[in-house]
């Protein structure tokens, strides 16, 4: 894959296009993600950040703190 984006190359504060490009997955799809809830996220007025830590956790499956 030509556009393989490593864990390691991600910044510490992620955008939606970092978990699109990282996953492989469509715009609609990212967006749909990061509103889910599933990992933390930062509103930044209308654009989302997401440090790169919780969303790591939550793709190798490690419980969110409470």
């Amino acid at each position: 894959m030509k556009n393989e984006v490593r864990s390691d190359d991600l910044p510490e504060v992620l955008e939606v296009k970092h978990i699109q490009q990282f996953l492989g997955v469509g715009q609609v799809q990212a967006y749909d993600l990061a509103n889910s809830g599933q990992f933390h996220v930062v509103r930044v007025g209308r654009r989302i950040k997401i440090p790169k830590k919780s969303f790591l956790d939550w793709f190798f499956g490690k419980k969110q703190d409470a």
